[in-house]
């Protein structure tokens, strides 16, 4: 990691965390709310400049919450986990930080009603008494700032390197689970977290879109994927490694998938609608032969502090904002295409394609795409 890479992940970004402010005020006086309270890990991440609040990596509410009103904000959390909140993920973000006693869950729920007053305020976690958030709320994620585009090139490089080291790795006879097991160590030792570690070997590449790895050993070839998280936002990659000769009919799909995704790519332009771009990767799926694949497994979307915002689908309406991520992996049984990426103002940029990895090179209307190859071993 370079030392500038390094950099992107010190310290609070005053400048960011103040734009996050305005937005949520913003959003509050537009939906008539007085108090936002926040308790989900995405949107937590969010609100504080990449801030953790869980303690089980597996859960998608943590255990301290934020709540936002029009002048103030603080951190509610219990006695046990408020001076780590305080002291390691929002230090010197001006919040006021309430505990209760670990104990009397009731405290909670009366220090939220004293704090927020009298007034109107939705929770994004089904706390008793308060209104849903907006689904809407998530839409404030979507345009990423200066400082979250550097942390997210900086992530997107560590986790296409930890990937790529991974892969290249693979050896025959080895189990789906060492693979894993390799996988997370390689996102411990640059500090990202593994949110999803996909491995399969062999025929199992075919049978199933997500699969959750075994102990089935190595044969012909394997495929990894890594959902990497650090400081909230979240990077998606498929790697894929083949011992001897592809075959005609692979490398047929592999060509194909590569062909589809630099499209839905040069495609993720500012302006232009999710449902139209994915439109355009449909259309090349029944020119290339595979017209129903599409069908077999969502072809992905806008991400972030999530692994998917939400799933493109063909009648989508919302269009790409500036800096938002997105990572589409089309998928034709057998193999798949995937890198996040993000529509900058100037075009879409890959994040997350490691040096030395084998690419294939797509030219769509005057713009050559690198994408992902298969490492023939």
């Amino acid at each position: 990691m370079t030392e500038n890479a390094a950099r992107a992940w010190e310290g609070s970004n005053v400048k960011e965390i103040r734009e996050k402010e305005r937005r949520v005020r913003e959003f509050m006086s537009e939906t008539g709310l007085d108090a936002v309270l926040l308790r989900r890990r995405d949107n937590f991440s969010w609100l504080t400049d990449g801030g953790y609040n869980y303690v089980g990596m597996g859960t998608d509410l943590g255990v301290a919450s934020a709540l936002i009103t029009q002048n103030d904000k603080f951190i509610i959390s219990t006695n046990i986990e408020a001076r780590r909140i305080a002291e390691e993920e929002v230090a010197g973000q001006g919040f006021t930080i309430r505990d209760y006693p670990w104990h009397r869950g009731e405290d909670r729920e009366r220090l939220i009603r004293e704090l927020a007053g009298s007034s109107r305020c939705a929770a994004d976690d089904g706390t008793p008494g308060l209104a849903p958030l907006p689904p809407s709320f998530t839409g404030l994620r979507y345009s990423l700032t200066d400082a979250e585009v550097a942390r997210y090139r900086a992530l997107g490089a560590e986790c296409g390197e930890a990937i790529a080291n991974v892969a290249r790795a693979v050896v025959p006879g080895e189990t789906e689970a060492a693979i894993a097991g390799r996988m997370a160590k390689s996102c411990f030792d640059r500090g990202v977290l593994p949110a999803v570690i996909l491995i399969a070997a062999d025929e199992r590449i075919e049978k199933h879109r997500h699969p959750i790895f075994t102990n089935k050993r190595v044969k012909r070839c394997a495929m990894v994927v890594l959902c990497g998280q650090k400081r909230g936002l979240i990077c998606s990659v498929t790697r894929l490694v083949h011992f001897g000769s592809l075959g005609e009919s692979l490398a047929r799909k592999h060509e194909a998938a590569t062909l589809i995704d630099a499209t839905l790519i040069a495609a993720t332009r500012v302006g232009a609608a999710v449902g139209e771009i994915l439109r355009s990767g449909i259309a090349l799926y029944e020119k290339n032969g595979f017209g129903d694949e599409w069908k077999l497994h969502h072809q992905g979307g806008p991400c972030g502090y999530a692994p998917r915002d939400y799933l493109a689908t063909p009648e989508e309406k919302r269009i790409v904002l500036p800096n938002q991520a997105f990572a589409w992996n089309p998928s034709i049984t057998g193999t798949k295409s995937e890198d996040t990426i993000i529509a900058l103002p100037n075009g879409p940029l890959v994040l997350s394609l490691a040096e030395g990895w084998p690419t294939v090179e797509v030219r769509i209307g005057n713009r050559v795409i690198q994408r992902a190859d298969i490492l023939v071993k």
